[in-house]
């Protein structure tokens, strides 16, 4: 169970402030609930109980846990879309995954399919675009807080931490020949 003051992932809601975890004021009911206060959209609250399994609800990732993130970016795959018509579905899902690593493939895969289609001529997928806004929000959205930077700031350290990678495995693979 998650404490007051503690910031969690909530489904499609994103990094949420736990404020109270209570019983529904007037429901009659013995069921605890978390009262959950989105951090990046003002003026909402969500209601839910401790023991749903609909949403996934889960702790945000430590300072540590982004560090391993960074260091396994290149190792992380890209999502496997069979076909067009089936993109949107296993975009949606690594969304709905509230996993970072799984953001992390469908960042990867759009971008790719965005710069393959500008390479041939053709405009970026709108579909790719949003789902990449999509997963980018949550993901530095999330990592942002165990970095305590706000979500433009985090974006730019990861991106940063992973070129800064990148250069160094460049530089010892080339002195390696």
């Amino acid at each position: 169970m998650f404490s007051v003051g503690e910031y969690v992932v909530h489904g499609n809601d994103g990094v949420c402030k736990v404020e109270a975890v209570e019983p529904m004021s007037g429901s009659g009911s013995d069921r605890i609930y978390y009262t959950l206060v989105p951090v990046y959209s003002t003026g909402s609250r969500l209601f839910v109980p401790t023991d749903s399994t609909k949403v996934i609800t889960r702790a945000v990732i430590s300072k540590n846990e982004v560090k391993k993130l960074v260091d396994e970016w290149d190792d992380i795959d890209v999502l496997s879309v069979e076909n067009d018509k089936k993109r949107e579905e296993v975009y949606k899902a690594a969304l709905r995954s509230c996993d970072c690593r799984q953001w992390v493939k469908l960042i990867k895969t759009s971008y790719q399919r965005n710069q393959m289609r500008i390479a041939k001529g053709k405009k970026a997928t709108t579909s790719d675009e949003r789902y990449l806004h999509m997963a980018q929000e949550n993901l530095f959205g999330e990592l942002a807080i165990p970095l305590e930077m706000s979500r433009g700031e985090a974006e730019d350290y990861f991106i940063g931490k992973v070129e800064s990678k990148k250069k160094k495995s460049k530089k010892a693979k080339a002195s390696e020949k």
